[in-house]
């Protein structure tokens, strides 16, 4: 399973097949941020210099780019969801960029594309008439797009995404971690079944939301469990539109004897398990309740005494943790960006992956110089080597989007909330000697310029 094909799409996906959400404007929320305006924030972005700046542009070297400003498209299923995030990082990052001066005296204009969930190829139609490139955004079935994008050469900086076709395929320069090839969680696997819980290395077992994507994401994460030396003793799916009474799951989770449980869908759903697993008095010794569930509103749901039970961890794959923003300054920056230009908005894990993306546009464009075309911006994103977006992440390699991944971070949930686990991190936050377990089974590829008969020589 990939971070990159993130699990925080994966509730409304689930939700897809019934035709409602219960996730409102909060099921990825994380963090609030103060409500009093910060001081003035720098120009500078954490150890990233110049990020933006003032400057005299002339001509519109390119579509969507004017003397006087950059039109930049983000995707987002806020008209199902009801999730603010990404348009919310999108009025964050714009307003504190084009504070600073722009993109050498261009200003930033984020021109959000409401998928609605359904209508990813028609929003696609509209940014490849209107903007330069598409940054800090995401939609749940965003395979549906990818053609479009690359017939009209649109590079992409995304927040997140979900769908294989679209997961590292050609025009795209990601912020997180993994590829096609291998599995992202193997570090986090790994330190469950050979270190924190050897034990349960026999005995894992895993429940699904029973939708197309979290199906792949389930076959990717037996592989994974496998990789690490798991055995799999348990399979199972649950209807998309959830369950109103788990108890029965919880008694084939006993039967099985599963010492170690993966869930993949809302993480609402996984509350109300965990629930029934403590009353029929069976403990598991950890749960994957994968990083959707990275959120106040979790702890809230699941409650102290399955809390307390139920040990439930999340590999948030090389992003520092929000709730230790003080010991890092660029993530105490992000807070303060908010409290700034938001006040009241949440900060979540796709939220920061969303300003990793805006930062690693910003600073693309900005080497550009006056001539800013989508070649430029996306050859130089394709320089850094080492993007930890100002601090804000673990080292990535942009230019390589088919890598194991090397860096991971572990979170455990506590009535008081989450916290890093005791993984034993030897890169300051992060843990960086995760294996490389290649994946075996037959998944869909990313696409490339050639599917749409296209080559590098038509980019401009």
């Amino acid at each position: 399973m990939r971070p990159q094909r993130t699990l925080a799409a994966l509730g409304a996906v689930a939700l897809l097949a019934v035709g409602c959400a219960d996730r409102g404007g909060t099921e990825n929320d994380s963090a609030s941020t103060p409500q009093a305006p910060a001081s003035v924030l720098p120009a500078d972005f954490g150890d990233l210099k110049g990020v933006c700046q003032p400057g005299n542009p002339t001509g519109s070297p390119a579509q969507g780019v004017t003397d006087k400003e950059i039109k930049l498209g983000v995707f987002s299923d806020v008209g199902f969801t009801k999730n603010q995030e990404l348009a919310d990082a999108a009025k964050v990052f714009t307003s504190w960029c084009n504070d600073a001066g722009g993109i050498n005296g261009r200003k930033l204009v984020a021109n959000v594309h409401d998928t609605k969930m359904l209508e990813v190829r028609q929003r696609m139609s509209e940014a490849c008439r209107e903007d330069f490139a598409l940054v800090g955004g995401g939609a749940a079935l965003d395979g549906m797009g990818v053609k479009d994008r690359l017939t009209c050469l649109l590079p992409d900086f995304p927040a997140q995404l979900t769908n294989a076709e679209n997961d590292g395929s050609d025009l795209q320069s990601g912020v997180q971690p993994g590829g096609v090839s291998y599995a992202s969680y193997a570090g986090f696997y790994t330190w469950l079944l050979k270190e924190a819980f050897p034990g349960s290395a026999g005995a894992v077992g895993i429940i699904n939301g029973d939708s197309a994507v979290t199906k792949v994401l389930g076959a990717e994460a037996v592989e994974a469990v496998q990789g690490s030396g798991g055995t799999m003793v348990y399979n199972d799916l649950y209807p998309a539109s959830g369950v109103s009474d788990w108890t029965p799951y919880a008694q084939s989770i006993k039967t099985k004897n599963v010492k170690g449980l993966i869930f993949y869908g809302q993480y609402s759903q996984l509350a109300k398990l965990e629930q029934s697993l403590t009353t029929i008095g069976y403990k598991l010794d950890w749960v994957d309740a994968n990083n959707n569930a990275y959120t106040e509103d979790f702890i809230k749901l699941a409650g102290d005494q399955a809390l307390a039970a139920q040990a439930n961890f999340a590999d948030l794959g090389g992003v520092h943790p929000l709730e230790s923003a003080a010991s890092n300054a660029a993530t105490k920056q992000v807070l303060d960006m908010y409290a700034k230009y938001a006040p009241g908005a949440k900060v979540s894990l796709p939220s920061l992956r969303a300003i990793s993306s805006w930062l690693l546009f910003a600073k693309s464009a900005t080497s550009c110089g006056n001539e800013l075309t989508r070649k430029c911006v996306y050859e130089a994103s394709q320089k850094e080597t080492q993007w930890t977006a100002g601090g804000l992440q673990a080292p990535l390699d942009v230019s390589n989007r088919d890598q194991a991944p090397a860096c991971y971070n572990v979170e455990v949930a506590t009535p008081d909330g989450w916290k890093p686990a005791d993984f034993k991190p030897n890169n300051g936050a992060y843990r960086c000697d995760a294996p490389a377990v290649k994946l075996t089974g037959e998944y869909a590829k990313p696409l490339t310029l050639a599917d749409v008969g296209k080559t590098m020589a038509d980019f401009k």
